[in-house]
């Protein structure tokens, strides 16, 4: 089946698409994606008369928060491909899964084996290192531990993430748990936010924790975390450099 008009109505399929030279097949994105494609408005509340006004071949959802709009489409008739990752490898295998959706299934699984070799070259890098304890902040009011693939990818950069499973979902974290971690790095990635997310915030709450004491508050764009993209391979490698930066001098 031809894929030449896709709607992606998430950011991380977009980002995808761009990766796999596919962002000519767009007629459609949220207006969380920077491109100059039509918007059919967010990624919880797109608007389902312009998706229809795209007239596409293919829509592309992600996340449990995105399958009633999923099967919602599909009851309006539209072929939707769904993928829903919980892990770092489970990211990663959905490269291979939007490509073979957009008729790229080629760069799809070059896309992921590329992916793959990133993570092991930076888990080569700092294998042997001290891990130290880091507390990912997706949220802040109220503090927001940062679940799913995060855990994952910070053990993938070298360090120790107590928090959370990797698999569960992001969940608020009480002041004493953070503490009873001692965590030496705190990495902020707010959802929304970007690069903007304010490190004083953190630094003037009255937690008694290594990060705080030593300033090791650092702020990272938020799709570099939040984001089941190839930015997560980014976003992995700037919490290495962080963590370990002897490794990559």
């Amino acid at each position: 089946m031809a894929t030449n008009r896709v709607v992606s109505l998430a950011p991380s399929a977009t980002e995808i698409c761009r990766e796999l030279d596919a962002i000519d097949r767009l007629v459609g994105v949220t207006h969380h994606c920077p491109l100059d494609v039509p918007a059919v408005g967010g990624w919880l509340n797109p608007d389902f008369d312009a998706v229809e006004e795209c007239d596409p071949d293919l829509v592309l959802t992600t996340d449990s928060l995105q399958a009633d709009l999923r099967d919602e489409l599909r009851d309006r008739g539209n072929r939707v491909v769904h993928v829903e990752p919980e892990t770092l490898p489970e990211v990663v295998k959905s490269f291979a899964a939007v490509g073979r959706a957009v008729g790229k299934a080629d760069d799809g699984d070059e896309l992921a084996s590329r992916a793959r070799s990133r993570i092991e070259r930076v888990r080569r890098r700092v294998e042997g290192r001290p891990e130290p304890v880091v507390y990912c902040e997706e949220w802040s009011s109220p503090p927001t531990a940062a679940g799913n693939w995060v855990p994952d990818a910070v053990r993938a950069a070298g360090g120790e993430y107590p928090f959370l499973p990797a698999g569960e979902r992001s969940r608020e974290v009480a002041a004493e748990t953070v503490e009873e971690a001692e965590p030496e790095h705190v990495f902020l990635h707010v959802c929304g936010r970007g690069e903007r997310s304010d490190p004083d915030a953190v630094l003037r709450r009255d937690w008694d924790v290594p990060a705080i004491e030593t300033g090791s508050v650092h702020v990272l764009d938020d799709s570099l975390l939040n984001q089941p993209s190839p930015r997560l391979l980014d976003g992995i490698e700037a919490m290495a450099r962080t963590l370990h930066p002897d490794a990559f001098e």
